[in-house]
């Protein structure tokens, strides 16, 4: 039995009451009672009519979606005079109606089923008395025509929605034909709706009636302090009964309602009148603005967008609790913040002097002179599945000279900055001499490894294309020194920690802004290693910038405003562009330098966190040495009694598989998703989801280490 059935149209969700019928008989005979006896199995509600006044009657009160009109005798009434007077009513626009006709022997020709259309009747039922005919061909009027009818309602009263909604909405084709208004947008465009159904918006003639240019008029509104346009396509959705729309799950200050009743909004004139206006300001002026005239709940809701506008972390997303996700919590709190402040007299203090001068290291030696071993194993070096470890091993903790010999000789660093090759592997003596070789993680093959993947991906055609040779350059100088001199600590411990390194750069970026002016320093100290000597200063300034901020694009701080600009100035509009053309030219915002700058900050971070997109055994590799320099922090704030940034990084306790699938969900799937999206990475992101797939398992055999006791 069905007594109601859920219908879907869209994003619309709609009951249907059950079916009701209406039987029009004049005498009741098997015919009727096959119908009754179906209508009873199919848990439709069905009514008998008996003439055809009683019959209209009982539409009028019941509005059936079904009537069922016995066409076999016309002694009693005529047929398709009743269909025709029912028709005439405005509810039966809804309604299915069935002419039962007499079977016709076989020495007799069909008849046209036209005049039965013509007089209004949907569908011919050939008479036949069986219960189980009567219900097929009801339940399939009702998953058939009555079901489209009901969606047509629907679609009906969204129509009359749009009428009676104060914002401009067009609906058109795919090739932009307008094929609905509603009042509003007539009212915006100035022109009658029979004016613009057919047509294209932009062909339509300019005219007092549209005042030639909306885009003047809307800005001349804001000027004055008003918002007197909406966006086409814009939709707000009005309850009419409460006169506002619902900001329940918006705002949950509705108790102050009734203050805000006559609330005035200050005037915008003293900002207007301001010089300098960032955008940030006109967004904020604009809202402003609009509050003025705005009911009291759209104003309590631009309230509370003005508030979340006015913070600094914009593009943060927010954390649920810490409960919720200890691992998310503790990696990202540390990851991205300055920490606490220090609650001891306690300060970190470097034990040993890491300014190493290049004058006590052994002669580099040339890059003709490479043994063959290390020359061998280079010959890969193009390969993303470079396994930067053995090289580690075979140079004894010293990869980034022969790695950056190799790289920069293939990318004519030398050439481009005019230095000797002499000179070149100067710089990276000191500059690897630099880096921590006691450091689980951040030590020179760290350097090494974010280096080759810089040179992949600037072997890329699309970040090819997209890049001059001076961003190549300073992409990979700013990979070589990223890290340089890392203490295998994290900001938020250097700043709790009262740390020289964090009260000379005022806890902010502490460490990459060291990275970045230790590197200059090491190298324009000596002209044995200063690469910079030999350009002149406008192509110095230049590069320095471009490589300050690639390495300041690494503090994590701002993760998730360069993954979100790179996406919106980048992503999408070569989305848009590539679907609108066949071509694949170069549809990176046309090499503009704010778009170069987003490609190169991109490219590095990637590259710096590319661990989880390397094959199984190297990411296990890294994920094993950056859980080993958590662990050593770890033990040390506990030693010096300081705060405890990454509690979850407690080698007693940890998961290392729940560390990984963390920072993926929350650092890594979403950056290089965009990425890919540009620079064309399939093997990445397939390395990516395997070693997702290794965590993921290990995570669900309750299994902390690295790999299986099993496999180990």
């Amino acid at each position: 039995q069905v007594s109601s059935a859920e219908v879907r149209i869209g994003p619309m969700r709609l009951t249907q009451d059950p079916i009701q019928v209406l039987l029009i008989f004049a005498k009741e005979d098997s015919q009727s009672d096959g119908f009754w006896w179906a209508c009873d199995r199919a848990g439709y509600r069905c009514n008998i009519a008996r003439t055809p006044e009683s019959a209209l009657e009982c539409f009028l009160d019941k509005h059936h979606e079904i009537i069922v009109i016995d066409h076999r005798q016309t002694q009693n009434f005529d047929a398709e005079a009743v269909c025709r007077s029912i028709r005439a009513t405005n509810p039966s626009e809804h309604t299915v109606i069935l002419a039962v006709v007499s079977r016709v022997s076989d020495d007799h020709e069909e008849a046209s089923v036209l005049p039965l259309l013509h007089a209004g009747f949907n569908r011919r039922f050939m008479e036949n008395s069986s219960i189980i005919a009567c219900y097929n061909e009801l339940i399939q009027i009702e998953h058939g025509e009555v079901r489209s009818q009901f969606k047509l309602r629907a679609c009906n009263s969204v129509f009359t929605a749009l009428d009676h909604c104060h914002e401009a909405i067009e609906i058109t084709s795919d090739d932009h034909v307008i094929q609905y208004v509603n009042p509003a947008f007539e009212r915006m465009m100035g022109y009658h709706k029979g004016e613009l159904l057919g047509k294209e918006l932009a062909d339509l003639p300019k005219s007092d009636k549209n005042r030639a240019d909306l885009l003047d008029t809307i800005n001349t509104c804001i000027k004055k302090g008003k918002v007197g346009y909406t966006k086409p396509h814009s939709f707000r959705y009005k309850n009419r009964r409460k006169e506002s729309i619902d900001v329940k799950s918006i705002s949950s200050r509705g108790s102050d309602a009734p203050s805000l009743q006559n609330r005035r909004y200050p005037s915008m004139a003293r900002i207007h009148s301001m010089t300098i206006e960032a955008p940030i300001t006109k967004v904020i002026n604009i809202i402003n603005a609009a509050q003025e005239n705005s009911p009291v709940t759209v104003a309590e809701a631009l309230d509370r967008v003005l508030e979340i506008l006015r913070t600094t972390e914009l593009y943060s997303p927010q954390l649920g609790t810490k409960d919720e996700d200890p691992h998310t919590s503790d990696l990202v709190g540390g990851l991205m913040t300055d920490g606490l402040r220090r609650l001891s007299g306690n300060e970190y203090v470097f034990t040993k002097n890491v300014h190493q001068s290049h004058s006590h290291l052994a002669m580099p030696i040339t890059i003709n002179d490479v043994p063959p071993c290390i020359s061998q194993l280079l010959d890969n070096e193009e390969s993303w599945d470079f396994n930067i470890f053995e090289l580690e091993a075979i140079t004894h903790k010293r990869p980034l000279v022969y790695l950056g010999l190799k790289v920069f000789s293939r990318f004519g660093v030398c050439e481009f900055l005019n230095c000797s090759e002499t000179t070149l592997r100067a710089w990276f003596q000191v500059i690897e001499a630099n880096y921590h070789s006691s450091n689980a993680y951040h030590n020179s093959t760290h350097a090494a490894d974010v280096l080759h993947a810089t040179a992949f991906f600037l072997g890329k055609e699309r970040v090819k294309g997209s890049l001059d040779q001076l961003d190549e350059v300073a992409a990979l100088i700013a990979a070589t020194v990223h890290d340089v001199d890392h203490p295998g600590r994290t900001n938020s411990f250097l700043c709790n920690a009262g740390s020289e390194l964090a009260v000379l750069y005022n806890d902010t970026a502490v460490l990459e802004s060291h990275h970045t002016a230790l590197a200059f320093q090491l190298t324009v100290k000596d002209t044995k290693c200063n690469i910079f000597k030999n350009i002149d200063r406008n192509h110095y300034r230049t590069l320095r910038q471009a490589i300050i901020d690639m390495v300041l694009a690494t503090e994590m701080t701002k993760h998730f405003e360069h993954v979100n600009k790179f996406v919106n100035s980048i992503n999408k509009p070569m989305a848009a562009e590539i679907e609108g053309s066949d071509c694949e030219c170069n549809p990176a915002g046309k090499n503009f330098p704010e778009n170069q700058i987003l490609i190169k900050r991109m490219m590095i971070k990637c590259a710096d966190v590319a661990n989880p997109c390397r094959p199984l055994d190297l990411c296990i590799e890294w994920a094993g040495r950056i859980s080993e320099e958590y662990f050593a922090q770890t033990d040390e704030e506990k030693r010096q009694g300081l705060p405890v940034v990454m509690p979850v990084f407690d080698r007693n306790t940890c998961s290392i598989p729940k560390s990984q699938i963390s920072f993926i969900d929350y650092f890594i799937t979403d950056m290089f998703d965009a990425w890919d999206a540009f620079a064309h990475l399939p093997a990445l992101m397939q390395h990516l989801a395997d070693n997702y797939k290794h965590w993921k398992t290990l995570d669900d055999l309750k299994c902390k280490s690295l790999r299986l006791p099993s496999d180990s």
